[in-house]
């Protein structure tokens, strides 16, 4: 089998900006973030707020939504989901897929339909880093 990921198609960094409690039951937690970075190259800024709740064994299950928009307008949105696990220091360490769209007829339009993986972490500050590859 050949590798099924290609390059690298986004880098990240920023911040989460809200969390929230959404149930106390499970706990159902939601949070928040912005972030800057490139996407294809391009220059991007994203939104995205995501849920998680605890499973058997002390890992998370989330889901999420987001956009990432270019300057001049383009914009690509995603759903996705993944597992997060805690790490040193207040560190949360996520692992998923993302499943992309975009009505984009300019340099983002390869990206309608795309599933890419992604590895994101969040540090005890709130600070985030994402990257993701397209799953070929």
């Amino acid at each position: 089998m050949s590798n099924m990921l290609g390059e690298v198609l986004s880098e990240t960094k920023g911040k989460i900006t809200s969390q929230r409690v959404l149930s106390a039951e499970g706990p159902k937690l939601e949070a928040s973030f912005t972030s800057v970075g490139k996407l294809k190259g391009i220059d991007i800024t994203e939104m995205a707020t995501f849920w998680s709740m605890p499973r058997p064994g002390g890992a998370l299950f989330g889901k999420g939504d987001g956009v990432m928009m270019t300057v001049d307008g383009e914009h690509v949105s995603w759903s996705g989901s993944g597992i997060g696990k805690f790490g040193q220091g207040g560190k949360m360490v996520w692992r998923g897929a993302l499943y992309l769209q975009t009505s984009s007829t300019g340099k983002l339009a390869s990206l309608n339909n795309v599933v890419a993986v992604f590895e994101f972490e969040a540090d005890a500050m709130g600070n985030t880093t994402g990257k993701s590859w397209e799953w070929k």
